[in-house]
């Protein structure tokens, strides 16, 4: 049973953390609009929810363009530390609040920028404290980030409520010729009943002559 439990907990269907159902690993957004906020997704559940645990974070950058990632920022679960000038007083602490045992480690991106292309790196350093040890263990997300301008994604929802248009005058259309066929085929029937009854008439008149 324990060793059946043991591999439910080391495979996560569909991001979703089993063994903690508080937690739950939801990737990130990917694309940022130059000049407004922005948050930085990063979770990373703990894989045995009952053991006690603290964590630090640290975030990475690399520009589009650069090779390597260089240190940005880092979260002790008391105070935040913003590396790099280039955040300087654009990054703010979006995650877990209030605790060591960090899960949560989003941040919020003030002020977005152009220059702020490129891929985030998130890195969590836990410590999960067992009764006669500890065991440290590192977890790593990748956030490639792309920032448009302003108005850049209007077309796409011109694009999609279009569609839905179209789609609707399709499905009238589609049902006006279903209701035509429908009476024509309806006439048609009481148009040849008509005559045969009237045929019928007549040969009985010819009859009684």
């Amino acid at each position: 049973m324990a060793g059946s439990m043991k591999v439910l907990c080391s495979n996560r269907v569909s991001a979703v953390s089993l063994c903690s159902g508080a937690c739950a690993e939801v990737d990130s957004d990917t694309e940022a609009v130059a000049g407004e906020p922005f948050k930085l997704g990063c979770i990373s559940c703990k894989m045995r929810g009952e053991v006690e645990a603290s964590a630090t974070v640290d975030w990475l950058f690399k520009a589009r363009g650069e090779a390597d990632f260089v240190h940005i920022y880092s979260y002790d679960g008391e105070a935040s530390s913003i590396i790099d000038e280039r955040f300087q007083d654009r990054m703010e602490w979006h995650g877990s609040k209030k605790t060591f045992d960090l899960q949560d480690a989003s941040v919020d991106l003030l002020n977005v920028t152009f220059n702020d292309s490129g891929v985030y790196r998130c890195i969590f350093n836990r410590v999960l404290s067992y009764e006669h040890y500890e065991f440290s263990t590192i977890a790593t997300k990748l956030v490639p980030l792309t920032v448009v301008a302003k108005g850049t994604t209007t077309p796409d929802i011109c694009v999609s409520i279009t569609s839905i248009f179209v789609t609707l005058f399709n499905a009238v259309v589609l049902i006006v010729y279903i209701y035509r066929d429908a009476c024509v085929v309806c006439c048609r029937a009481e148009y040849l009943a008509i005559a045969s009854e009237s045929k019928d008439n007549c040969a009985g008149v010819q009859v009684a002559e």
